[in-house]
């Protein structure tokens, strides 16, 4: 029971900042106006830990390496603390162990980078039936493009209706599904 609590405490500590860092790294790579609540809310948040590692790790060719680092290790700090909690026996584990966990962390890394971007895509499609020109609108927007745009290349309207964020949906749930759990059960058997 204490576990049990213990296990989502962790969860939302760390899974808090996992995508604060994760939201960060799409905010720059992206170039998210960050005249916006969320991008000061991500920035004051994430600042005490990238600052300092911007300058071992500077960015390369628009690619915040710091940041997604950041987020690698919060999950990586999170695996070992569950798997510590769940009783992993670190004593007599060797170094591939240490191996296998960090490579989990990367997969549960890219799970949560997939969901994270379900989630966006969702929030944004019910936002534009809501209230379409709301101030949130423009980042997700900008957020989303990358996905939505080359499906709304190939998918065209249908009595006026928008369903690239369902195909993109369903096509992320297939990641999810397919290679990120094969990927997992692989890590999993080393």
């Amino acid at each position: 029971m204490i576990g049990n609590a213990l296990d989502f405490l962790l969860e939302t500590v760390f899974g808090l900042f996992i995508y604060a860092f994760l939201l960060r790294f799409l905010f720059q790579r992206l170039r998210v106006p960050l005249g916006n609540p969320l991008g000061h809310f991500l920035f004051a948040l994430t600042d005490f830990a990238v600052k300092p590692l911007r300058r071992l790790l500077p960015g390369w060719k628009g690619v915040d390496w710091s940041t997604l680092l950041l987020a690698w290790l919060a999950e990586f700090l999170l695996t070992v603390a569950l798997a510590w909690l769940g009783g992993f026996p670190f004593a007599v584990a060797g170094g591939g162990a240490w191996l296998t966990l960090f490579l989990l962390s990367g997969v549960n890394l890219l799970r949560t980078f997939i969901q994270m971007y379900i989630f966006i895509i969702l929030v944004q499609a019910l936002l534009s039936w809501v209230q379409p020109y709301a101030p949130v609108s423009a980042m997700l927007d900008v957020l989303t493009r990358p996905i939505l745009k080359p499906l709304r290349q190939i998918i065209p309207l249908i009595g006026g209706v928008d369903l690239t964020p369902l195909v993109a949906i369903v096509l992320a749930q297939l990641l999810l599904m397919l290679p990120v759990a094969w990927l997992d059960m692989f890590v999993r058997t080393l």
